[in-house]
């Protein structure tokens, strides 16, 4: 069993710095999340997709949250990262996972 990330603190400085990178990395998600469609037809796939929409969008505002209280919020990013590998957005998992690297390259 691995530990979780805890979260990161993020200085004033680095926030202001990184502020639009940041949201814009998080907004994007919330657009292709809420643009997103189930991957097949039927009422088991669109409850599935419906459900990890709403994981994607609450991890959005977790990691909101968190940047406005200064840190990067270790259980948005997993809660964000999880729901978007359920939904085949294997790319934008991993830019939500770098988030918390921010400060140290800007990406």
């Amino acid at each position: 069993m691995t530990t979780p990330p805890l979260s990161k603190q993020i200085s004033p400085e680095d926030r202001k710095k990184y502020d639009q990178v940041f949201m814009q990395v998080v907004m994007s998600v919330q657009q292709r999340t809420q643009a997103s469609t189930p991957v097949q037809a039927g009422t088991l796939a669109a409850m599935f997709h419906r459900e990890q929409v709403t994981e994607a969008l609450q991890g959005c505002a977790m990691l909101i949250a968190g940047w406005n209280a200064g840190r990067v919020d270790a259980a948005g990013t997993s809660r964000t990262s999880r729901a978007l590998k359920a939904l085949g957005e294997h790319d934008w998992a991993g830019r939500v996972e770098g988030l918390v690297n921010i400060d140290e390259d800007g990406s």
